[in-house]
């Protein structure tokens, strides 16, 4: 998934929005939550690509780390955030399957009064 097809997924997403933050990143929220994030974390790719990094479960972020190409994201993996090293590493599909979820589980974090605000009860 390139950047632009990440935003693109990330909008579909309620009550997201998108801030470029830490450089070149682009950093998806729900309310002020960080959910998502594309850039280019790390050391720098040869080709230039871009790096995206997720929130996930427990359960989730124990078996993704195992897999090849993932690793616990840089400064955020004691939150059980996975990092994309490699840019096949998942499918687009399951990528946006993760996003999905790791948009849930920072959506359901928020008071009650914000997701109510949100539209997300």
């Amino acid at each position: 998934m390139d950047r632009p097809a990440f935003d693109a997924f990330c909008k579909t997403l309620p009550a997201t929005k998108m801030v470029v933050q830490w450089g070149e990143s682009h950093v998806w929220k729900v309310g002020d939550k960080v959910f998502a994030i594309c850039g280019p974390w790390g050391e720098d790719r040869p080709d230039g690509s871009l790096k995206i990094s997720f929130k996930a479960s427990d359960m989730a972020y124990h078996m993704l780390t195992e897999e090849p190409g993932l690793i616990p994201a840089p400064y955020l993996g004691r939150y059980k955030w996975v990092q994309m090293q490699e840019a096949d590493a998942l499918s687009d599909d399951d990528l946006a399957a993760y996003i999905a979820e790791a948009h849930k589980i920072v959506a359901a974090k928020l008071t009650k009064k914000v997701r109510r605000e949100l539209n997300l009860d």
